[in-house]
């Protein structure tokens, strides 16, 4: 990994939430609101988007553990704006906070964590899940 990734370091994505976020299972809509699992995906890309200037060529990012909290829904039509901050980096190993809001309130809150590996070694660790299943 790169020099230069600070604690404090922060990158920010911005959505509007649409239909394909809405909170649903097997393609049935469970309420016509901004989903967890989409909240989720917009604090993992956030965290990534802070790891990308400093991978290596040969490295790349992968999820470690997500832990959030929904706390308010978002309709559609909503902007939702997730930052995610540097919190820790130890070693291998990048902590970001993340906090996501609509245009009023926090609507979500958590912790990414991100471990850097060599894409040999993720590629040999799938190799090895296939041939266990």
């Amino acid at each position: 990994m790169r020099r230069g990734m600070q604690v404090g370091d922060t990158a920010v994505v911005t959505a509007v939430v649409t239909l394909e976020m809405f909170a649903q299972f097997e393609g049935e809509v469970v309420h016509p609101a901004y989903s967890t699992v989409s909240m989720v995906y917009h604090m993992e890309w956030a965290s990534r988007k802070i790891i990308l200037p400093y991978l290596e060529e040969e490295e790349e990012g992968i999820g470690g553990a997500v832990s959030v909290k929904h706390i308010a829904p978002a309709a559609e039509g909503s902007i939702v704006t997730v930052a995610a901050t540097v919190t820790a980096i130890q070693d291998n190993v990048i902590v970001t906070k993340v906090e996501a809001r609509n245009e009023e309130m926090v609507i979500g809150v958590g912790e990414v964590k991100q471990v850097i590996l060599l894409k040999k070694e993720i590629e040999k660790k799938l190799r090895q899940s296939i041939r266990q299943q």
